[in-house]
């Protein structure tokens, strides 16, 4: 079989860097422990946001009713 043009190394999201594989980077999916720290910063910052679908509530109307 030839070459897909793929590689076995994984990419650091941060820095994008190659990644060593997760057996020998206790990092991993990062190339570092500072990468680690900087994505968990992000997160912590509110940087990184998961879409959800808006659920509009019935009592949330603005009819100002409030039974």
């Amino acid at each position: 079989m030839g070459s897909t043009g793929k590689s076995n190394a994984a990419t650091c999201p941060i820095c994008r860097e190659p990644a060593a594989a997760r057996r020998d980077n206790p990092a991993f999916p990062f190339c570092s422990e500072r990468c680690r720290t900087i994505d968990l910063g992000h997160w912590l910052d509110e940087r990184y946001r998961i879409p959800t679908a808006e659920r509009v509530d019935d009592d949330t109307s603005g009819d100002g009713d409030t039974n």
